[in-house]
């Protein structure tokens, strides 16, 4: 297994993505990985570690796509950026599968060009991994790769989502639920109304009906659709609020000697929970709907989260999700 890796894509770049690859080799997550970007920079960097040599190696690319470079003109404009070299990798078949904590709508501009969409599916959607109250996460979709929606596309990401989920976590018949303000099928706005018909009358998916969003970690459902502003609000709002229970606990826990006492006692729930809501441990999410694997990282993603997602890129490929989501939709 080859998994190749945008090496200037994170905002630490490049020495995330070599810290976490050397982990994920020293891990044995795969046989190689292929670091892309400059490559006097990246030998600098990896001289610094101990590793197999024979399971890492450079592609030289000579320039870099910045996250405020608008996506589709940047991936034109800059064709021996990193991000680029890195999907082409893939999709000569050099690779097995592409990574990237780029700007993520240049990431999923470049993968369009390259890949092309799965035949049937109109837009292709982000799916990002949450954590859940129970032992499986739930995933949401879309999470920003399209703002704007008709009742269609979230149909679409519901199936999309199925099959990733049917495969890569291995739960047949998962259960669906559409993000909306109520329980009840008339609440929301006129696509969410519409979408709650199509995805009710679609035999082949297992749609329980609309999820507010104080259960979307409940782990009631399984795949979780909604619009891409929708989901991208949604996302960023649960990091937020992760980071900030955090913060205000470990202020009120430094605050005198009873409070350090009592952190001493928790810090076996303590650590559990924050490994638990570590968006870290998740890696990357997978761009759904099109002809080849592609996983985007945050922008902040340290060498844990690269390697995780280096796991994950792996285990997409393994489960073949690209080739049944290409079968269901043939056979649609």
């Amino acid at each position: 297994m080859r998994i190749a890796v945008d090496a200037f894509g994170t905002d630490k770049a490049p020495f995330p993505e070599v810290e976490g690859s050397i982990h994920a080799i020293k891990e044995d997550l795969c046989n190689e990985i292929i670091l892309v970007g400059d490559e006097h920079i990246l030998q600098a960097e990896l001289d610094k570690y101990y590793y197999d040599h024979n399971r890492i190696r450079i592609y030289h690319a000579s320039e870099r796509i910045e996250m405020h470079d608008h996506a589709a003109e940047v991936v034109r404009m800059k064709k021996d950026s990193s991000m680029v070299k890195t999907v082409e990798l893939h999709k000569n078949g050099e690779a097995d599968a592409a990574l990237s904590a780029g700007n993520s709508g240049a990431f999923m501009a470049a993968s369009l060009l390259a890949y092309g969409r799965i035949k049937g599916v109109s837009r292709p959607a982000i799916a990002a991994a949450l954590p859940t109250t129970i032992e499986q996460p739930a995933i949401l979709l879309d999470m920003g790769a399209n703002v704007d929606c008709d009742a269609e596309n979230l149909l679409q990401f519901a199936q999309l989502g199925s099959i990733y989920f049917t495969y890569c976590y291995q739960k047949p018949n998962p259960r669906v639920g559409l993000l909306n303000i109520g329980e009840e099928s008339t609440k929301g706005n006129a696509l969410t109304r519409e979408a709650y018909e199509l995805l009710s009358a679609a035999k082949d998916l297992n749609f329980i009906g609309n999820i507010e969003g104080k259960e979307i970690l409940s782990g009631k459902f399984d795949v979780i659709v909604c619009d891409g502003f929708v989901g991208n609000v949604v996302l960023k709002t649960i990091e937020g609020v992760v980071r900030a229970v955090f913060d205000m606990l470990k202020e009120q826990l430094e605050k005198d000697w009873i409070a350090k006492i009592g952190a001493i006692l928790s810090f076996p729930a303590y650590s559990f929970l924050k490994r638990k809501l570590d968006h870290t441990e998740f890696g990357g999410a997978l761009l759904l709907g099109l002809n080849g694997t592609s996983i985007v990282c945050h922008g902040s993603s340290d060498a844990k989260a690269i390697k995780n997602a280096i796991r994950f890129a792996v285990r997409t490929v393994q489960s073949g999700f690209v080739q049944h989501s290409k079968d269901y939709f043939r056979e649609r």
